[in-house]
């Protein structure tokens, strides 16, 4: 479904393209913040006839043939159409990753390649939203990229982290610490919240000391100096490419995050191939028609595990079951496979599984697999079809086991998988990043809306909606070692904004000349981030309330810039 969407998306844009003429390029009265100044908003519709003077065109189409409207409905169509097809850009990136992670292991190519993927799309945004027209179209677009830049930081520990505190929320022990999968406090503010473990501090702070470019850019406004912008532009762009390499180098030597992301993608392997095992072997109905999980249909796997029928299911019986099943590659390590499994559902900490347990945790499962394919009906065969699809074609195993020809088949379409996902990702973003920016621009100059709001609000919603709803996802287990994980994602998503987004952005405002006006964008970055990376550096334990604090700081982010830019005139 997802593929004839696309298709069909694809479609609609190339045939829309016959329809209009190109993209309007801003008029001399652009206030270049984005809006137009009031009483400027005149312009023309570009028909395909005659009846159209050359003398009064003032558009190019984009590559030549994608499509532009000056309407504010048509703008709004591409802005959607272009955000979605960023989107998926955004999703085979982290799919080719994530597998790529897998064939090659925590190391080189993941601690400098795979964190330079992961925000390719945010950063080809930003690349093209200053790179093509005059200074003076550059110096008025560019403020899109860095709308995408703050909204990208600002939604992540905002909105993203508060989401990620509610649904991963477990009650809070007498010492402070959160107690996994165990939820029964409900709402309370002070009960409930999520803990983490060191590590994810560690994450935190280095989010925090990212931040030192967009420091030293501001120095001339600081000290109120009226030279040396230029050059403290590029100690910047200087000290941003630095910590990027040095943020890189960190995952080599320390891949810690790298063996998360990969325990993980290992995790769902498992999940998706016990979970398609029961549905396909007789076992009978595994949703009730109001799409409950069928509980009989669960403790008949459970005793078929439990080999020696003394109501509990030992390591050596889960082995023994899940050799003998032999889903898809994940025999090739399947004392890990048991350790995960254990892990997940022995909630009594006493080696074994009893029934309880296992119904509990196929249950959880089940209800993963749901909301992880939600379009494929509540309850049907489909959704675990198609989850299991899903999770081999971002998580597929590869075969360590070198006797015979099918592993080395196995693993030589894992490595053209993880390749075709990569550069079809990439040849998305870098072909739609461009049309996008233009629609931006376009839609701002239609509604009056500085393009930074609309950058800030919806372009990140295109590059992270599919992190976000990993992230989400992930939290809902409860239990501090995936959040822990979901948690150093999202300051590891944030890092890589403030040294590869903001080394693109300064190279851009460098070498184009541009003049650095973006004190109170650059305000709210510091303070998002300084703020949550101080407060999440030095405790692992955030109750409820903390994510309401949260949520209010993103409208809040939004008002300081239209205070600052509007009423005290600091663009």
């Amino acid at each position: 479904m997802p593929s004839r969407l696309l298709l069909l998306l694809l479609l609609a844009v190339a045939g829309a393209a016959a329809l209009a003429h190109g993209r309007p390029i801003p008029a001399d009265d652009d206030d270049g913040r984005g809006g137009l100044l009031a009483g400027s908003g005149d312009t023309v519709l570009r028909l395909p006839s005659d009846q159209a003077a050359p003398e009064v065109e003032r558009c190019e189409k984009t590559y030549g043939f994608l499509p532009c409207t000056e309407t504010v409905g048509g703008n709004l169509f591409l802005v959607l159409a272009y955000g979605f097809l960023m989107f998926k850009a955004a999703t085979y990136l982290s799919a080719g990753s994530e597998l790529l992670l897998e064939i090659v292991g925590p190391g080189v190519v993941g601690g400098l390649l795979l964190p330079v993927l992961g925000s390719l799309p945010d950063a080809m945004l930003v690349l093209v939203s200053g790179l093509a027209g005059t200074n003076k179209v550059a110096q008025s677009q560019v403020l899109i990229g860095m709308g995408l830049l703050a909204g990208s930081t600002v939604m992540l520990l905002t909105l993203l982290w508060g989401s990620c505190v509610i649904v991963g929320k477990c009650d809070l022990s007498e010492n402070s610490t959160a107690i996994d999968s165990r939820d029964t406090k409900r709402f309370s503010l002070f009960g409930s919240g999520v803990s983490t473990d060191l590590q994810t501090s560690y994450a935190s702070r280095i989010m925090a000391i990212s931040v030192l470019p967009f420091i030293i850019v501001q120095i001339p406004q600081i000290l109120n100096l009226h030279s040396g912008q230029h050059l403290t532009v590029l100690i910047g762009l200087i000290t941003a490419a630095l910590l990027l390499l040095a943020y890189c180098l960190y995952q080599i030597f320390q891949p810690w995050i790298q063996r998360r992301r990969l325990e993980y993608a290992r995790h769902k392997h498992v999940m998706s191939g016990l979970l398609t095992h029961v549905q396909t072997h007789a076992f009978g109905r595994i949703f009730h028609d109001d799409g409950t999980p069928n509980v009989p249909v669960i403790e008949k796997l459970f005793h078929k595990i439990d080999l020696d029928n003394d109501g509990r299911i030992e390591r050596g019986e889960l082995k023994a079951f899940i050799v003998g099943v032999n889903f898809e590659d994940v025999d090739s390590d399947s004392n890990q496979a048991v350790d995960q499994i254990m892990a997940d559902f022995d909630r009594s900490q006493n080696s074994s599984i009893e029934k309880g347990e296992f119904v509990n945790g196929i249950s959880r499962w089940l209800e993963e697999a749901r909301r992880s394919v939600a379009d494929s009906g509540a309850h049907s065969k489909k959704l675990l079809h198609d989850f299991h699809q899903r999770t081999t074609e971002q998580s597929e195993l590869p075969d360590n086991d070198d006797e015979g020809g099918e592993a080395a088949e196995n693993s030589t379409w894992t490595w053209v998988k993880a390749i075709l996902l990569l550069v079809l990702g990439t040849g998305m973003a870098a072909a739609f990043a461009d049309p996008l920016v233009d629609t931006v621009h376009n839609f701002s100059s239609a509604t009056n809306i500085p393009s930074f709001f609309i950058s800030f609000i919806a372009m990140p919603l295109a590059t992270n909606s599919s992190e976000a709803v990993s992230a989400i996802i992930f939290s809902s287990r409860k239990k501090q070692r995936t959040l822990s994980l979901t948690f150093s994602e999202i300051y590891g998503s944030v890092t890589m904004n403030n040294t590869l987004c903001l080394t693109v952005f300064l190279g851009l405002v460098y070498v184009r000349g541009l003049t650095w006006d973006f004190s109170s964008e650059v305000l709210i970055i510091f303070l998002i981030c300084m703020i949550m990376g101080l407060f999440t550096s030095f405790r692992t334990t955030f109750p409820l309330w903390t994510s309401f604090v949260a949520f209010l700081m993103y409208p809040l982010s939004l008002i300081i810039v239209y205070v600052l830019d509007f009423k005290f005139g600091w663009s």
